[in-house]
């Protein structure tokens, strides 16, 4: 009798995940792509510059990228612009990204890397919603006054969506995004605010002036009038926001 083992049947998602994976596995590739968590588009030259590779190296990266489906691309004139191909890209990235921060980390080599962290640390937008600290600290405080349920799941209460349309922020249910669901913190390990709740919050921060960016880079801070406005409409301390500087650091463009 023939017991040689039998070889296994074709496995077409096993075949795509591989894909997939081998597409992150390049540090170039995930230097693009944790680059472009800041949710903007940013051109092939940029990149390059960024990940410190000849363009013509980021345009053969780019390409494999874009015909993953991690990224999309769009033209205007001689400009090539590259963004990440939407909310579960970025997440499927955050997520990854996560789960590096395990075990001792390594320490900065420079004061500048070490300021780049800690900023990143403080806050920051991941894609289009806000993480670290101050993500965290927002998720919390809507989820001890009521306005966000975290025991069944993300989702916003009865309060919440009032809490919402009393700032002027209006959402979209009418897409495929989901309003809100939980995004694992990769400086906090804890989940925050994200789907289309947590990006409508982002934008109003950011467009009222309670938030701003930091430089170029993934970093906002809370400015003076938005910790007296997160005090004010989600009882946040003062002090915890201040803590971490005049203006508490949020997310945005940069590396992480």
């Amino acid at each position: 009798m023939d017991r040689s083992p039998r070889p296994r049947p074709h496995d077409s998602t096993a075949v795509r995940l591989a894909a997939l994976a081998a597409l992150l596995a390049d540090e170039t590739r995930a230097s693009f792509c944790l680059a472009l968590l800041d949710g903007r588009a940013w051109t092939a030259g940029e990149l390059a510059r960024y990940a410190g590779v000849a363009p013509s190296t980021a345009s053969e990266h780019l390409g494999r990228l874009v015909a993953g489906g991690l990224l999309a691309e769009e033209r205007q004139g001689r400009h090539r612009y590259v963004r990440l191909a939407g909310e579960r890209a970025a997440h499927l990235v955050e997520e990854l990204a996560s789960q590096t921060m395990t075990g001792e980390q390594e320490p900065p080599r420079s004061l500048r890397a070490a300021s780049v962290g800690s900023a990143l640390a403080r806050g920051r937008t991941c894609y289009d919603h806000l993480a670290g600290r101050l993500g965290i600290r927002i998720t919390e405080a809507m989820t001890v006054r009521g306005l966000l349920r975290q025991d069944t799941g993300f989702a916003l209460t009865e309060a919440g969506l009032e809490w919402f349309g009393a700032l002027g922020i209006s959402l979209d249910r009418s897409g495929r995004r989901p309003l809100v669901r939980g995004c694992l913190d990769w400086t906090e390990r804890r989940p925050h605010l994200a789907g289309a709740a947590g990006a409508a919050l982002c934008a109003h921060v950011l467009a009222v002036g309670w938030c701003e960016r930091v430089g170029s880079g993934r970093a906002v801070r809370v400015t003076s009038a938005g910790v007296a406005a997160l005090s004010d409409a989600l009882g946040v301390d003062p002090a915890t926001l201040a803590a971490d500087g005049p203006a508490a650091c949020l997310s945005s463009p940069s590396g992480v």
